[in-house]
């Protein structure tokens, strides 16, 4: 399975992409293509070696004339419809604009339909975000993960005045990533960087994975920060497929005298605080008396926290702690749009190297909920939706 680990050193930025593509491998006519194959004759790419601090980069800058329409989503998607370019890079292209139309409904207090792209939908985000898809997909790319993304802080002058770094439809997409401010006065993550990996990521809480490195690539951004390189790094390799092992921390309590909603509680809050695995056993504790057994696995950094979470969030007086080896399968987490909405699916690759594909249940649910389907039957479009791209790649 080929990765593209995005190392956000200084955020992420649709050109920044575009140009650490180019400099992993894409090559460059390619990326030149893009404008006419989106139908914008008049639009340029400029390609130019550059250097951000001590390191050489490559610099990629659209050059559209004149004042851009203000767009609705429609619009842009009837463009990317008609461009010339595959079914999943235009697929890929549309998911993000998706993210971006519902990301700024909800700052704006409207809904998807009657959102205003401004700077996001103007041609030179069309180029970013079509051209970024199309490269991922001209170098096989099938996962991504990313680092912890540095957002950097101040605030920047746009259609609506001045708002704050980041840029609220920024801070929405990237609900669940690792982030943190600084470390220039500057906007380091773009609304459309951020749509970018919200789309192709998938699972914020997945680290990136071994993989066997293949190429790099060092996008530059436009400013060149004093004491601070401004780069997007890209890591294209290889993961094995199958199963691999590694070290997990397992955590385990017995709750011999806690309020069992209160112990339940407890399952999703560990959850959403990182652990990768929780769940409570019923089971017989001394002197007869019926109990639950709380066992909690998660990544031996997170153990501490995790446990001290327990402690003050439980009756129990302490934690038994141990590491484990695990045997897991290579897995990715996968959107598909169906009749009834759109639907998650975890896919793990086997041992043989063949794909298994099965709907996250929440998603199913709240697809069903909106749709009036059943339970089973989004279940089913799902999985006919997944092999029916899986056919098309």
């Amino acid at each position: 399975m080929k990765l593209a680990h995005f190392d956000c050193i200084s955020g992420i930025s649709g050109d920044m992409t575009l140009a650490a593509l180019v400099s992993a491998g894409w090559p460059a006519e390619e990326l030149r293509a893009i404008p006419g194959r989106l139908g914008l004759g008049d639009v340029a790419i400029e390609l130019s070696e550059v250097r951000r601090g001590a390191f050489a980069a490559m610099r990629v800058e659209v050059r559209a004339p004149g004042a851009q329409p203000h767009r609705h989503l429609r619009h842009i998607e009837e463009m990317i419809a008609r461009a010339d370019v595959p079914p999943t890079v235009r697929e890929r292209a549309r998911d993000v604009f998706r993210r971006l139309a519902a990301a700024e409904a909800e700052v704006h207090g409207s809904t998807v339909e009657r959102v205003h792209f401004h700077e996001v939908g103007a041609v030179d985000a069309l180029v970013d975000v079509v051209g970024a898809c199309a490269g991922l997909e001209a170098l096989g790319v099938e996962r991504a993960s990313c680092s912890e993304l540095p957002l950097g802080g101040g605030s920047v002058d746009c259609e609506h005045g001045r708002i704050p770094v980041p840029a609220p439809a920024t801070a929405l997409l990237l609900r669940g990533a690792h982030v943190r401010l600084g470390p220039v006065e500057a906007e380091l993550v773009t609304p459309t960087g951020a749509a970018l990996l919200a789309a192709w990521v998938g699972d914020w809480e997945r680290p990136a994975p071994i993989f066997r490195l293949q190429s790099v690539g060092a996008g530059a951004g436009a400013r060149d920060f004093p004491g601070h390189p401004n780069l997007l790094r890209l890591m294209i390799g290889e993961v094995d497929g199958g199963a691999a092992a590694r070290t997990v921390a397992v955590l385990e309590t017995s709750l011999d005298d806690e309020n069992p909603q209160f112990a339940a509680e407890l399952i999703p809050r560990l959850l959403s605080a990182g652990a990768l695995d929780a769940m409570l056993v019923p089971t017989l504790m001394k002197k007869g008396r019926p109990g639950l057994w709380l066992i909690v696995v998660a990544e031996t950094a997170d153990a501490q926290r995790l446990a001290e979470t327990i402690l003050a969030s439980s009756t129990t007086l302490g934690v038994r702690v141990r590491e484990e080896r695990r045997i897991e399968l290579a897995r990715e987490v996968v959107r598909v749009i169906t009749t009834q909405g759109e639907v998650e699916l975890k896919v793990a690759r086997l041992p043989n190297g063949e794909l298994r594909a099965q709907p996250e249940f929440e998603s199913v649910r709240r697809a069903a909920e909106s749709s009036g389907a059943g339970l089973r039957e989004v279940s089913a479009a799902a999985i006919a939706a997944w092999k029916a791209g899986l056919s098309e790649r």
